[in-house]
């Protein structure tokens, strides 16, 4: 079976159960060797990932803010959480998909993926039922799926602007919303967000390897060019504080660090 064509069908899968299962079967299609990349371009390319009808979209500058104090804001800070996860499922399919000629183990790598985010969103959906909500009952946010439009055109572009940039801000930024659902009370969804930010640390370090996998092949220098990705006006730049533990885990360097936060004095 053609990789790429069969992470094209799942990406298009708008049914939220059916897309899961999708996921969940190609990662193992991948490892009983019944699925492989080939030479193969899509004659009508997918420019936008299958989703359901709900949630309501809107841009991310007008999204509430999403506040623990009553269960309504427990219950939309979940379902913000499950669309993240929810959005990286087409992230990783469409990474397989959409970029041909790479090595095999780029293409386990995104499978592999696809398949923990699955695994990430059905957790958070399971949570947020248990709370008396569903996934769709609130409106969410495309910033990441925004992303994956610009960079439809480059891997490079993708893996720099995708895992390394918007995934590995979620690496930041787990942390905090951790410890606010711990002292709301919530230990279930603390120890979810224990096993997300774990298996995250992969995704982003995969990213971080292809991104530098790309970079050698190009003759560049990996920090320079993301720095230079990233001074596109339309690119959000990283935000500091860093999770850095997390980040140095994932590939980016001390020195990297240092110049992404600005900090003075550094070379």
């Amino acid at each position: 079976m053609n990789v790429h064509r069969a992470a094209r069908n799942a990406l298009a899968e708008a049914e939220v159960e059916a897309k899961l299962a999708a996921a969940d079967a190609l990662w193992q299609a991948w490892h009983r060797g019944g699925t492989r990349p080939a030479d193969w371009r899509d004659p009508d390319p997918l420019s936008e990932a299958g989703r359901p009808a709900r949630p309501a979209l809107a841009p991310p500058d007008v999204m509430p803010r999403r506040e623990l104090n009553q269960p309504d804001g427990h219950a939309a800070l979940i379902h913000a959480l499950a669309h993240i996860e929810f959005t990286a499922i087409n992230l990783a399919l469409d990474a397989a998909y959409r970029f041909t000629g790479l090595p095999e183990a780029y293409y386990e790598d995104w499978l592999r993926v696809a398949a923990e985010e699955a695994y990430h969103f059905r957790l958070l959906r399971d949570h947020l039922r248990g709370l008396g909500r569903d996934y769709g009952d609130f409106p969410a946010h495309e910033g990441l799926w925004d992303l994956a439009r610009k960079t439809a055109h480059d891997p490079l572009a993708r893996m720099a602007l995708v895992p390394r940039l918007m995934e590995a801000r979620g690496l930041d930024a787990t942390p905090g919303i951790r410890r606010k659902l711990a002292n709301f009370g919530d230990r279930a969804g603390a120890a979810i967000l224990d096993i997300i930010l774990a298996d995250e640390i992969g995704h982003v370090a995969a990213g971080d390897r292809w991104f530098r996998h790309l970079c050698a092949q190009r003759g560049l220098e990996p920090e320079q060019a993301y720095r230079d990705l990233l001074s596109a006006s339309d690119v959000p730049r990283p935000r500091p504080p860093f999770n850095e533990t997390a980040r140095l885990r994932a590939g980016f360097s001390r020195r990297e660090l240092d110049r992404l936060a600005m900090r003075p004095g550094t070379p």
